[in-house]
């Protein structure tokens, strides 16, 4: 039996069997052969729509049509959407786009969808096999200049601002004029981008939960005054490239047109938030403190590394600038990625970091030199910046922890004690540069092994002489050994007793 004859009898096996809304599930693969309809049999298959209660659940299907041979990007299940209810049949009716879209509700209802622009026309099925749709010789032959077109006055556009907008010296770090518009996102371009709920709010913009297809993704946006911080974000996750421990970056996109300009950061989603949040929550166990410590340190170091062979190009050491528990985030596995790259500095090879502004970031973690305005404008004295907001988010890790034979206080930022939560610049300044206090290292974590450890990185990476804090890459090696020695222990620890146990009960048995 063929793959196409076993996805059909399937189909109608689950229909007959279940009332619950299924859909039909295909993903476009690009290393096919091909793409067509009439391979899709290969990989397509039946899925359960699963939702929110009392929300309504719908199938979708996007295609394409090139030159006439229509061609499948996807099909799946669909959260609830009022342009999809009562719909038993998958129509398309918008007039000629350039990716078709429509969804249903029923059970298996994209099985076959149609293009019907006019109502007054009968639907054109597109499932049974390409499709050729006929077009005007007019109006093919605008669809082929108008872009060209565009592109060519885009280009005479820019070039004319340039030359009459040129400064007397190019920008060092970031551009002085508007950057170019970014070209549209391939992958947007093909699935409906569909906003679900506000998760959080900052500085230069909100954060919002978005679905993008089947997926979740996370949709940072900022208004069009914030278009300095979106430019720079968007160019770290361009220089950075990929790294487990960074926060996975998809696309950027200006959404809207004049005064209502809204622009995006699309980047991956993770349910667990921020780690401020979390450890507001929950306690750690001593072995999801070194998770999330070494992850943590792994993806500091990695954006402090220069690296002259990576990919395409150079990789620039990067400061943070802006490092705390708010912009670090958890995977699913308590893994730590870093985000937030609004005020990130970029330090490329035999370029200065010019006149930037030293006196940044979030003031409970600003280094002493930094409240103080004393700030070295080289690429060391910025990462060691991070250094020391590193040392606080590790004692927020260790004030959560259940490891040591003590209390576990309720969560509470660094400086919270002592300044509160919301302190001015004078505050911070009185507190960590002339009475020079840093959080309270309790005696309890003194008692367990790990948390010894832990407590002297801390201290060697707050230190109030930025040449001596640790550097990111030395914090990870630690990471690293305070979990090995702590694993040791507890072995050595458990032979110890079994050792005892069987010497005991030996004697016993010899005196009988």
């Amino acid at each position: 039996m063929g793959s196409a004859t076993s996805l059909a009898f399937s189909v109608f096996l689950i229909s007959c069997s279940s009332d619950s809304q299924k859909c039909i599930q295909y993903n476009y693969n690009p290393s096919s052969s091909s793409s067509t309809l009439e391979s899709r049999g290969n990989v397509g298959a039946v899925v359960t729509c699963y939702g929110e209660k009392d929300k309504r659940l719908h199938c979708f299907a996007t295609w394409k049509n090139r030159s006439g041979v229509v061609q499948v990007v996807n099909q799946d299940c669909w959260l609830d959407d009022v342009n999809c209810y009562d719909r038993s049949e998958c129509v398309e009716k918008k007039d000629a786009p350039e990716v078709f879209f429509c969804c249903c509700e029923g059970s298996l209802c994209n099985n076959k969808f149609f293009y019907s622009p006019d109502s007054s026309q009968p639907a054109i099925p597109t499932t049974n096999k390409p499709v050729t749709l006929k077009r005007p010789a007019l109006t093919t032959l605008m669809y082929s200049l108008i872009p060209i077109m565009a592109v060519a006055f885009i280009f005479l556009f820019s070039f004319c601002i340039y030359r009459h907008h040129k400064p007397a010296y190019p920008p060092v770090l970031l551009p002085t004029q508007d950057p170019e518009p970014l070209p549209p996102s391939p992958i947007l371009g093909q699935r409906p981008l569909r906003l679900l709920e506000v998760k959080a709010r900052g500085r230069f913009g909100c954060v919002w939960k978005a679905q993008l297809l089947g997926q979740y993704v996370a949709v940072k946006i900022f208004p069009l005054q914030d278009k300095h911080s979106w430019q720079n974000e968007y160019e770290i996750y361009i220089l950075s490239g990929r790294h487990e421990n960074l926060l996975q970056f998809i696309c950027a996109e200006k959404r809207g047109s004049s005064l209502d300009v809204e622009l995006w950061l699309i980047t991956a989603y993770h349910e667990k938030g921020s780690l401020t949040d979390y450890l507001k929550a929950n306690v750690l166990t001593w072995s999801e403190l070194c998770v999330i410590t070494q992850s943590m340190s792994r993806g500091l170091a990695y954006l402090h590394e220069d690296i002259p062979g990576h990919k395409d190009g150079r990789k620039p050491a990067i400061a943070h600038r802006d490092f705390k528990s708010k912009n670090v985030l958890l995977k699913a596995n308590l893994t730590a990625c870093l985000a937030d790259f609004g005020l990130a500095l970029c330090f490329e090879a035999g370029k200065s970091p010019g006149d930037t502004h030293g006196q940044v970031g979030t003031r409970r973690y600003m280094a002493p030199e930094v409240l103080e305005g004393a700030i070295n404008f080289q690429r060391d004295a910025f990462l060691r910046i991070d250094m020391y907001a590193l040392g606080l988010v590790l004692w927020e890790l260790a004030s959560r922890c259940k490891a040591a034979d003590g209390p576990v206080d309720e969560y509470m930022l660094p400086f919270e004690e002592e300044v509160g939560q919301h302190p001015s610049l004078e505050d911070m300044q009185e507190v960590v540069v002339h009475k020079k206090l840093r959080p309270t290292l309790r005696e309890c974590w003194k008692k367990h092994a790990g948390l010894v450890a832990l407590c002297e990185t801390v201290e060697e990476c707050w230190d109030h002489e930025a040449e001596a804090r640790l550097s990111a890459g030395c914090v990870e090696e630690r990471a690293v050994q305070m979990q090995r020695q702590t694993s040791v222990t507890a072995l050595e620890e458990i032979t110890v007793v079994t050792m005892v146990t069987n010497m005991d009960y030996t004697q016993k048995e010899s005196s009988l």
